[in-house]
């Protein structure tokens, strides 16, 4: 049964169950919009799925901040389109297309996974993408990824948690963690080099998580002692 463990610590069934409640809304309520434009193409596309799980199940992400979700799948889709227009051959464009994504939203620091699946859909999309043209950067894309990011405020304001994702101020860190037992975030940027691997939370809050777990194990030996 550990393969059905969750793998991002901190889940549970409430917030999973919250968070679809949630996804199925926004996309809902993004898709109903495309009926006030006169274009017969859908206003939602696949990547916007992709970019809900992020806003909807894990919001403290970097990837799933407002200018990576709307900044990356709009600069994305402007890459795309320039590919698909550059590149005769469509196999190269669509490599191209991801990969100069990728390159323009770590220049940007717009990283966001679904801008990938954005350039890709910009230059194999066909009619439809076609049919918005010039547009398509900015409608579907930028109103989907706008109006995801609305709706995601909204959603997480009710539910009591944070997004616009907010790192807890330094204040809030563990009272137990003496300042002369504690690593500083040099420390944390040392180890992250030896690992040679980057993770999915900002440096704040890994840095706030290390010196709570430092804490608990602090108070573990006092009272061992």
């Amino acid at each position: 049964m550990k393969l059905f463990h969750p793998i991002l610590a901190g889940a549970t069934l409430a917030e999973r169950t919250a968070a679809c409640a949630g996804v199925f809304a926004a996309i809902a309520l993004t898709a109903a919009a495309g009926f006030a434009f006169p274009v017969h193409a859908p206003l939602v596309l696949a990547p916007i799925g992709a970019s809900a799980v992020l806003v909807f199940v894990v919001p403290a992400s970097p990837l799933a901040q407002p200018w990576p979700v709307i900044g990356g799948n709009v600069i994305s889709a402007f890459v795309g389109l320039a590919a698909g227009w550059a590149v005769p051959d469509l196999t190269i464009a669509a490599a191209l297309a991801v990969a100069l994504a990728i390159a323009a939203m770590s220049l940007t620091r717009s990283l966001h996974p679904p801008g990938g699946a954005v350039a890709l859909t910009a230059v194999l999309g066909g009619p439809v993408v076609m049919e918005w043209g010039l547009l398509f950067p900015f409608v579907p894309v930028g109103l989907c990824s706008l109006s995801l990011v609305a709706l995601g405020v909204a959603f997480h304001g009710l539910t009591r948690r944070s997004y616009p994702h907010r790192h807890m101020a330094a204040g809030h860190a563990p009272p137990q963690a003496e300042p002369s037992a504690t690593f500083s975030p040099s420390d944390i940027d040392e180890a992250l080099a030896q690992m040679g691997d980057s993770f999915d939370i900002a440096r704040e809050d890994l840095d706030l998580l290390l010196q709570y777990a430092e804490a608990s194990a602090m108070r573990r030996q006092a009272l061992r002692s």
